[in-house]
Order: structure tokens, then C-alpha cells, then sequence
């Protein structure tokens, strides 16, 4: 036997024995079986990348913090892509409540299509709940292991816990948080504790699982604290994403069309402010009509799609309609109208960062902060340096 082929024997039954050594220590000290993770996305993109997951508790008590979300949750997206270099944002929503109640966890993975979690963030309601203690090991560990984080050292992967009971610790089968939260450092996830409310048997744990988990505790009022600011600029913004929006073509698939229908009427619906917030997001993405999925306007001027490639069924009927060269025409003169108004919401947009950001330290330096919002955008700016982005 030559020396190679001994040498690579050799390593092989190393391998072979820490493995078995590791399985050993493993089932000796009782940890409970890992899912595997998902497969991460790719990062190709030159551009930092910052991956949010808010974990949230649904129960009856959380309903404060809940209807505060909503109607921040576009302000605080704004806020994440404001930082420089510009990223790309993924965000991720875990509502939890409880073994018993409607639903332990609900779940929507990391996603670029913010208009996607909006959605899902306003189909959530505070219910159930019952005796204290919540699914919060549950909720933190598909938190750690069932999204589908990115790799790379350019990539800020955090999870926001946010909730006013402690965890269950008496359900057999449960990971504990301890694990996940091992997991988590394993992976380059970093996990936060928000505590609503005062509830002295939840800040011990949230403490150690900032501690943990590498991030920041802070408590909060229990509706969340979080206040309303408006903008000189929000009524005109209002106003041009009501005329933006009648450039909107929607394509593809009958329940694709419907889909980018539904994004733009949600918008509609919107207060001026969280209309103005979801407006500077986009611009901060270049200018787009929405997240996720490219209408056909976008899908033209951006994505290379040609009109004469698409399928009949695939147009809108306004468009099938009418002869070919009409509808080049047609959307020929909603491209030239998006991007008038687009350079107009641009400027807004800029205004309306910078307004906020003066109004938001004046409140602060009186006492006056948005509890919520705050304490998610410290973190942020403390932390994600380690990924190249400065806010």
C-alpha cells in the first residue's frame, strides 16, 4: 500500500470517528433532532443584502402591537433599504401563539416582495393565548432553521423576537430556545428580544436570549409605542401613486394578473403616510410600481420581456383587445408617464427622508421616540456594519 492511499484511508476513518463521536455526545446530552435548512438563496448581487424576520406574538394581549405594525411595517422596509450602499431587503413574518389555540405558528419566508408581507401582516389578528406562556421555542426555532437565509459575509441576517409572555418550557418535544439559539450563532443569524409590556417573568429569558443570540433587549410599551408621523409631503405623494398606479399592466397568469391587482388597490387603501413610506421604498429600488413581481411595464423597460413573445391569454383585456400596434402605443405612453411621475416621487421620496430623519432626532431628544420602530432601527445601525452597510 503506498503512502497516498494509506494517508487517505487514514483520514477517512478520522472522519468517520468524530462523527460518531459527535452523534454520541448528541444523543447522550439529549438534543432533540434539527430540521435540515432550507437551501439559501444565492448572493450574487454586488449590492449588501439585509434579511429581517420579525417573529411576533398573535395572542389576545398583542393586539396593540399588531395594529401598530401594520402601519409601520412600510416605514420601517424604508428605513432598511435607506442604508449605504443601498441593499437588497428579504423580509420574513412568523406570527405564534400557542399549542391549542387557531394556529401555533403561521409563517411567510424571507422574500423581496414586501407588498407580499404586507399582505400577510394585515390578515394577522390578536387571539387565543389562554395561560401565559406562548410557542415562543417553537416560533424561534423555524425562525432559525425554517427560512431561507442567505449565505456570505455580506449578507445582515437578524430576527427580531417580539412578544410579552415567556416560552413554554414543559412541552416534551419542543426545541428548546437555548438550541436555536445555538443554531443561530452557528449560521450568522443574530437575534434581538423585544419585550411588550412589563411582565416580570418574560425579561429574564428575553435578556438571555439577546444575550445569546448576539443582539440587543429592550422593552417596550405593550401596544408598542409606536406614533404616527406625517409629512408635508405625504398628501402629494398620496396623490401620485393614485396616478402611478393607472399605469400598472398586469400580466401573465389569471391569478398572477390578480395578484399585482390586489398589491396596487392595498396600496390605494393606505393612509397618505404609509403610502408615502411603501413609495420611498420602491424608489430606493430604482423606481417600481411595487415589490415582487414585475408588472408589464416593468417587465419591458427592466426584465427584456418582448410584447411579441407573450401569449394572447397572458395579456390583460384591454390590451387583447386592441391590434398589436396599439398596444405598443399604449405602452409606449404608460412607460413616458411612469417615469415623469417616477422622477417626481423621487424628489418627494428625498424630501421626505430627510424630513423624517430631522423630526424623528428632535422627538427622540425630547423623550417623544416610537418605541417599536426605534428600537428595530438601533439595532440595525449597530449591527449590520459587520456586513459593509452603514445607516
Amino acid at each position: 500500500m503506498n503512502e497516498d492511499h494509506r494517508s487517505y484511508r487514514n483520514r477517512g476513518v478520522l472522519l468517520a470517528l468524530l462523527l460518531a463521536l459527535t452523534a454520541w455526545i448528541a444523543h447522550a446530552a439529549g438534543t432533540p433532532p434539527v430540521p435540515p435548512a432550507p437551501e439559501a438563496q444565492p448572493t450574487a448581487s454586488a449590492n449588501p443584502r439585509v434579511e429581517v424576520a420579525f417573529v411576533l406574538d398573535t395572542t389576545g394581549s398583542m393586539s396593540g402591537l399588531i395594529a401598530g405594525a401594520k402601519q409601520k411595517i412600510w416605514s420601517i422596509a424604508n428605513q432598511l433599504a435607506s442604508g449605504q450602499p443601498t441593499p437588497e431587503v428579504r423580509m420574513a413574518l412568523i406570527g405564534y401563539r400557542d399549542r391549542g389555540d387557531a394556529y401555533v405558528t403561521k409563517r411567510r419566508d424571507l422574500t423581496d416582495d414586501i407588498d407580499a408581507v404586507y399582505a400577510e401582516l394585515q390578515a394577522l389578528t390578536a387571539d387565543g393565548g389562554g395561560d401565559t406562556p406562548e410557542s415562543v421555542n417553537q416560533a424561534l426555532h423555524e425562525a432559525v432553521t425554517g427560512l431561507s437565509w442567505s449565505q456570505g459575509q455580506d449578507v445582515y441576517r437578524v430576527i427580531f423576537l417580539v412578544g410579552d409572555a415567556p416560552p413554554h418550557m414543559d412541552y416534551p418535544d419542543d426545541v428548546p430556545y437555548a438550541e436555536s439559539l445555538r443554531l443561530a450563532r452557528q449560521r450568522g443569524i443574530l437575534v434581538n428580544a423585544i419585550q411588550c409590556g412589563d411582565y416580570g417573568e418574560t425579561t429574564p429569558i428575553w435578556q438571555q436570549i439577546a444575550v445569546s443570540g448576539g443582539g440587543t433587549f429592550a422593552a417596550i410599551r405593550q401596544d408598542g409605542g409606536m406614533l404616527a408621523l406625517s409629512t408635508p409631503m405625504d398628501e402629494e405623494l398620496a396623490a401620485l401613486n393614485r396616478a402611478i398606479a393607472d399605469t400598472l399592466v398586469p400580466y401573465g397568469a389569471a391569478e398572477e394578473q390578480a395578484e399585482l391587482e390586489a398589491k396596487r388597490d392595498r396600496a390605494a387603501a393606505a393612509a397618505p403616510a404609509t403610502v408615502a413610506s411603501r413609495l420611498g421604498f420602491l424608489s430606493k429600488l430604482g423606481g417600481r410600481i411595487n415589490a415582487g413581481r414585475a408588472d408589464l411595464v416593468d417587465a419591458l423597460t427592466r426584465h427584456s420581456v418582448s410584447l411579441d413573445e407573450l401569449a394572447e391569454e397572458d395579456l390583460p383585456p384591454a390590451l387583447r383587445e386592441i391590434a398589436p400596434a396599439e398596444r405598443e402605443r399604449v405602452l409606449k405612453e404608460k412607460v413616458d408617464t411612469r417615469q415623469r411621475l417616477q422622477t417626481q416621487i423621487d424628489r418627494l421620496s428625498a424630501d421626505r427622508d430627510a424630513y423624517v430623519k430631522e423630526e424623528s432626532a428632535r422627538r427622540a431628544s425630547r423623550g417623544e421616540g416610537d418605541g417599536f420602530d426605534d428600537e428595530v432601527l438601533e439595532a440595525v445601525r449597530d449591527q449590520a456594519a459587520a456586513a459593509g452597510l452603514t445607516y
